[in-house]
């Protein structure tokens, strides 16, 4: 672990004097981020890196952006091109390394995007609208796409809807490179999913809703014609869930450890981040702790590769704050002062290009 080379990248908006992604170099042994360069692109709202870890893609005004990033973790802009929509919100790259999915939260799109080999980005291949009527007014009653993720075994796309309150299922036809609907993980009224993760062995999925301020851990099998998701358990996030202020509450972020054991979520309003212990065998969640995280509105988090600390992305208060993790005493620890950082929008900590073993 200690000869392995870490970079963190952060993606914020660009509305005042942030330029747009952060780079850190991560001593992971410390549990420490020290800041390195910025790299302009106008309001990163969200990073991924490709499989073979030589490329970093950024969601920017202009639709999408990819980067090459050398020994070091540096990135120099390769190109970028318009997704032919309004500006998304989130990205993830396929198995193979052919598509980049992007999620729309404006305009409640999800688009596919070709990537070349050399790694640069290629044409829009698809592009599908989200339709129907959400059930929470501020909303406006619209689609708002908030993640896309393909399951493990590369056969399916899932869009998290956040304003319609579904996860639209597509397969992914590689023949005419189109995103076919196949099925529909209908969640209840106001809940607001937000953000799926999957256990690395496929088998589990893990649901973050917003509104609802809980996770939702479903079975998942892709071996037969359709896809099959079982739901198997709701636990909440918060602290105190009879809590007056629970409906100004509202998960934000969800990250799990490398070694699948733990599942971490925070909470925005409330300010906290919840630890679960998993059961490797049934999928299943155990509430471990939930503890404030000295920043405001927590909007994403990131496990060290040593799964001793986390790193947590302050949106509104401007910081990035670190944490031991005592898995013993289920206490988290600061380890320096808050770091200031202009609206970080995501944090991730990947190896550099030349030790590559993709941490998502």
């Amino acid at each position: 672990m200690g000869k392995k080379k870490y970079v963190a990248y952060v993606g914020t908006y660009t509305h005042g004097t942030s330029k747009g992604i952060q780079v850190y170099d991560v001593d992971v042994e410390k549990g420490t981020l020290t800041e390195r360069s910025e790299v302009e692109v106008s309001n990163a709202s969200h990073l991924a890196v490709s499989k073979n870890g030589k490329y970093l893609y950024s969601i920017e005004d202009e639709g999408v952006a990819v980067f090459e990033r050398d020994k070091n973790g540096d990135l120099t802009r390769l190109n970028s091109v318009d997704i032919n929509g309004m500006r998304g919100c989130y990205l993830a790259t396929d198995v193979d390394g052919r598509y980049l999915y992007v999620a729309g939260y404006h305009d409640g799109k999800v688009t596919v995007v070709h990537t070349h080999k050399d790694g640069r980005l290629g044409s829009v291949m698809d592009g599908v609208f989200h339709k129907g009527l959400g059930s929470v007014a501020e909303r406006n009653f619209r689609p708002h796409v908030n993640c896309v993720r393909p399951t493990p075994d590369n056969k399916y796309l899932c869009a998290v809807d956040n304003g319609i309150d579904q996860v639209k299922i597509y397969r992914i036809n590689k023949k005419k490179d189109k995103l076919e609907l196949v099925d529909i993980l209908r969640c209840p009224r106001e809940s607001g999913p937000r953000i799926i993760r999957f256990s690395d062995d496929g088998r589990f999925a893990y649901l973050l809703f917003e509104l609802s301020n809980e996770v939702k851990v479903y079975s998942y099998d892709g071996s037969g014609k359709n896809p099959e998701f079982q739901l198997l358990q709701s636990i909440t996030t918060l602290g105190k869930e009879d809590s007056n202020d629970a409906l100004h509450n509202a998960a934000s972020g969800i990250s799990l450890s490398a070694d699948g054991k733990y599942l971490f979520c925070t909470t925005a309003g409330e300010n906290t981040v919840t630890m679960y212990a998993v059961d490797q065998e049934t999928g299943l969640l155990t509430k471990k702790f939930t503890l404030p995280i000295s920043g405001d509105y927590p909007k994403d988090l990131m496990i060290f590769p040593d799964n001793k600390h986390i790193a947590v992305a302050n949106h509104a208060s401007n910081s990035i704050t670190v944490f031991t993790v005592d898995y013993e005493k289920n206490i988290i620890m600061m380890n320096e002062k808050p770091r200031k950082i202009e609206t970080p929008n995501s944090i991730h900590i990947w190896p550099v290009p030349d030790t590559c073993e993709q941490l998502d």
